[in-house]
């Protein structure tokens, strides 16, 4: 456990509807939450805010979702960080793609809230 520190949950996202709903349910979870837009920004902002888990949009502008998994993963001081796949595409190929990079969870939108905050909870409760 990390003792008293709050679960940390990133947010990478563009769509701000979607991003509110999103930090609208974490902060009911009672977690340290933070955002980015743009995937440019993503792996820096990993690095920096040590996130628990990452709720990634896999078409998020500038590099995308996948390519910010598939580096999450290849980084030894990363590879811990639980990462959720969220995707508007079709969800077989998707979630296969998703998976092969190392994705913990995957989420098809539009999502039900209730779905998205049973599948945080399960990976926030098998992390670290």
């Amino acid at each position: 456990m990390s003792g008293s520190r709050l679960k940390r949950v990133l947010v990478v996202e563009h769509d701000d509807g979607i991003a509110t709903a999103l930090e609208y349910l974490i902060s009911r979870e009672g977690l340290d939450q933070d955002r980015v837009a743009s995937g440019s920004a993503a792996i820096e902002r990993i690095r920096k805010f040590r996130p628990d888990l990452v709720l990634l949009d896999a078409t998020v502008p500038g590099i995308s979702g996948y390519d910010i998994c598939r580096s999450v993963r290849d980084d030894r001081e990363l590879s811990h960080i639980k990462i959720l796949l969220m995707t508007a595409r079709g969800p077989a190929g998707e979630r296969r793609r998703g998976t092969d990079l190392g994705a913990d969870g995957f989420v098809s939108k539009p999502f039900e809230l209730k779905d998205l905050r049973d599948q945080m909870r399960r990976l926030l409760a098998a992390g670290v």
